[in-house]
């Protein structure tokens, strides 16, 4: 029982500390705020190389439910509006990703939920369901060495797309047809980025800071051409 209520309390605290920062509330902030998942976990679970996000989870059953359980009580006694999230992978395929070992419609759901403060306008409401619900963009990696593509079997150095945990050429994730807009012009980048209906963030591991950095962006030669 004692454990059951300390992990209740942790739950809680987290929560209102997430909901004070950015107004609004999800299963993976309130994880991310226990310990229980790290962001690079996340990251890769977004770019679709785990079959689940609970993979991850460092935490049993047990408290992971009770978790759930109290923040969705926390959420409804505080009036909190639940607002459904599409989630999509950072794949070509944009599949939606899933977030249990069971799979169960129940548990996806309440991992989807964002819980949004009352005191929002519609309006910024309404704009925070639009950005939860726009598709996150694609990653391609600029690698340091020579790999060998999954789908075609050719190898050498040119940028790369992680999909089912394997690296694709730009050639079988279709994505060849793209050019490369260095980064550095950030109005540039932005008109660009309104213009391409198809775009792919570019990145390069640094040695020095042991992160991957952006290198600019890849989009689509029509939208280059307008906003040169």
């Amino acid at each position: 029982m004692a454990t059951s209520r300390s992990v209740e309390d942790r739950v809680t605290r987290a929560a209102e500390d997430t909901l004070t920062e950015q107004h609004y509330v999800t299963a993976i902030d309130v994880l991310l705020r226990l310990g229980w998942l790290a962001p690079p976990h996340v990251d890769l679970w977004r770019q679709g190389r785990l079959e689940c996000l609970e993979e991850m989870v460092q935490a049993g059953p047990a408290k992971q439910l009770t978790a759930m359980h109290t923040l969705q009580t926390w959420a409804t006694r505080h009036g909190l509006t639940p607002s459904e999230t599409e989630y999509t992978a950072r794949t070509r395929d944009r599949r939606r990703l899933r977030f249990s070992f069971s799979g169960h419609p129940d548990i996806e759901r309440a991992y989807r939920t964002h819980w949004v403060s009352p005191d929002l306008s519609r309006r910024r409401a309404e704009r925070l369901q639009a950005a939860a619900n726009k598709p996150p963009d694609l990653v391609v990696v600029s690698p340091l060495h020579e790999w060998t593509c999954a789908g075609c079997a050719t190898t050498g150095d040119g940028l790369l797309l992680m999909q089912d945990d394997e690296p694709h050429c730009m050639r079988c994730v279709q994505l060849d047809h793209l050019v490369f807009l260095p980064a550095g012009d950030a109005v540039r980048t932005r008109r660009v980025r309104q213009a391409s209906t198809l775009t792919a963030v570019v990145v390069r591991f640094s040695r020095s800071r042991k992160r991957y950095e952006r290198r600019g962006l890849l989009v689509e030669p029509d939208a280059l051409e307008v906003s040169s």
